[in-house]
């Protein structure tokens, strides 16, 4: 059976802001089998992740960026992201149709895995199947590791939260509190930071955009320092936070998104802090801890039910309105996890 296969393309390498013209829709006829002898699996897309990180893809490669552990793509080329899928096809052993996975997949409506073994089964579907785009996918995992892992949290410490309202901050700081923190986080609009401190239990929360001097604002609010920052802007935010951390300081670098429409990059000033401070600064990625993802979705799937973790998801549907929800990104027009629909399970 041949089917007509919807998929966004990337135009053209990026400079500056990403635009929605510099990804374009086309179609293509697919058949909804996989190749005699694979060993891959055809799977039908529900679900797309729109991440800031993908911008940073669009770049023109630097050297040495090939073979990093994420290769930029290539003009005329379906986006590549994470999403949920399920399978109407199949040659791998592991996998039989019907079963839903999460993972990289095409910003497609049917996408062929040749290397199946880099897709997650999804085992629980108490839970909305659009969790596993974030709280219960890369989003998640990204936000557990980075924080139990890598900014080894103890009780009481204080913890500062960049882009708290986003997919990563939201989770962060509800492990946080769980934790037994202090929770602030900083957010880009008034009903964001009504968000964090109403809906996500932050201690108290702030609108960055209203702040002409932001290390004034961190001294606000962590008079005796910061223990633990989870970064997710880059910038100046990182300069003022440098400032106000305490000895002995973890910062945990999950992302820098204040940087990734900009042609240069800019430098960061008080990086002697990291010294006089002796500060721990450590950039991740969350499949270096993937060993540890049973333990994440049996950890939080409890927290769900128990209510001790809520979520907030930014629903877009259809697949053409993809392009404009990756650019309302840097431009703070979703609220919570930004998920494409691309079609009904």
């Amino acid at each position: 059976m041949e089917v007509t296969n919807k998929r966004i393309l990337l135009k053209d390498h990026v400079v500056g802001p990403a635009k929605e013209g510099d990804m374009v829709a086309s179609t293509e006829t697919v058949r909804l089998e996989v190749p005699v002898g694979s060993k891959g699996v055809l799977l039908k897309n529900l679900y797309l992740s729109c991440d800031p990180y993908l911008r940073t893809l669009m770049n023109r490669p630097l050297d040495g960026q090939e073979e990093s552990g994420f290769p930029p793509f290539k003009p005329g080329s379906v986006i590549i992201g994470f999403g949920v899928a399920k399978v109407v096809d199949t040659g791998h052993p592991d996998f039989k149709v019907g079963d839903y996975v999460w993972g990289l997949t095409g910003w497609e409506e049917f996408t062929l895995i040749s290397n199946p073994e880099t897709l997650f089964k999804i085992k629980y579907t108490d839970v909305p199947l659009s969790y596993y785009t974030g709280l219960l996918g890369m989003t998640g995992m990204t936000a557990y590791a980075g924080f139990y892992e890598i900014c080894s949290p103890k009780k009481g410490e204080f913890v500062y939260i960049s882009a708290a309202s986003g997919a990563v901050g939201q989770i962060v700081g509800q492990y946080a509190k769980l934790m037994g923190c202090y929770v602030v986080g900083s957010a880009g609009s008034n009903e964001k930071v009504n968000l964090l401190k109403t809906k996500f239990g932050f201690d108290d929360a702030f609108n960055y955009k209203e702040e002409h001097d932001l290390a004034a604002a961190l001294k606000r609010h962590f008079p005796q320092g910061i223990d633990i920052y989870f970064e997710n802007v880059g910038g100046a935010m990182l300069e003022a936070v440098l400032l106000n951390m305490r000895d002995h300081g973890r910062i945990a670098v999950c992302g820098m998104i204040s940087q990734y429409n900009l042609e240069k990059p800019e430098g960061v000033h008080n990086l002697f802090c990291l010294v006089t401070k002796r500060i721990r600064m450590q950039g991740f990625a969350w499949f270096d801890h993937s060993h540890k993802y049973d333990e994440f979705v049996e950890t939080t799937r409890q927290h769900i039910k128990e209510g001790k973790i809520v979520y907030v998801e930014d629903i877009v549907k259809g697949l053409e309105n993809a392009p404009a929800a990756l650019v309302g990104l840097f431009t703070g027009r979703n609220v919570g996890k930004q998920v494409v629909v691309v079609a009904q399970e």
